[in-house]
């Protein structure tokens, strides 16, 4: 009965100990909760044109580009689970299509084409922000993008 007592006691301070450096769970990445002010101009989304100045050579570059653009405002209210926001300073996943950042990461340009496909069935920003939570864009093929 001490053996046990000892080691019930045991691991109740290491839990406790270590429940310190666990990571918070409601952590999410920058994102805005509203759509851009009346009048306000989002960074534009680079051409074609740019992204192949830029280094593009993969078809689902140019096409995961050619999404976000149609729905700038959408990506505006959407994280990016790529966590950019923490090593590039973005705010949203506008941001990573802004640049080149995009072009570059695959969760990302997941995340781009679910946003696109999931405004054009008439989601939500909060609605397609809870799939991006639930990491339902990990499905998608970028090279079937469109």
């Amino acid at each position: 009965m001490r053996t046990v007592l000892l080691t019930f006691s045991i691991a109740l301070l290491t839990l406790g100990a270590s429940a310190q450096w666990a990571l918070p769970t409601d952590d999410v990445p920058a994102y805005h909760t509203a759509p851009p002010a009346p009048g306000e101009r989002l960074p534009p989304i680079p051409t074609e044109a740019q992204l192949r100045a830029a280094g593009a050579t993969l078809p689902w570059q140019l096409q995961v580009y050619a999404l976000a653009a149609r729905v700038p405002r959408v990506l505006y209210q959407l994280p990016c689970n790529c966590r950019c926001d923490r090593a590039l300073g973005h705010a949203s996943l506008h941001s990573c299509f802004s640049g080149t950042h995009g072009m570059e990461c695959s969760t990302c340009a997941q995340e781009g084409v679910y946003a696109y496909r999931m405004t054009k069935l008439g989601k939500t920003p909060a609605q397609i922000r809870a799939g991006i939570a639930a990491h339902e864009y990990q499905n998608i093929d970028l090279t079937k993008a469109l």
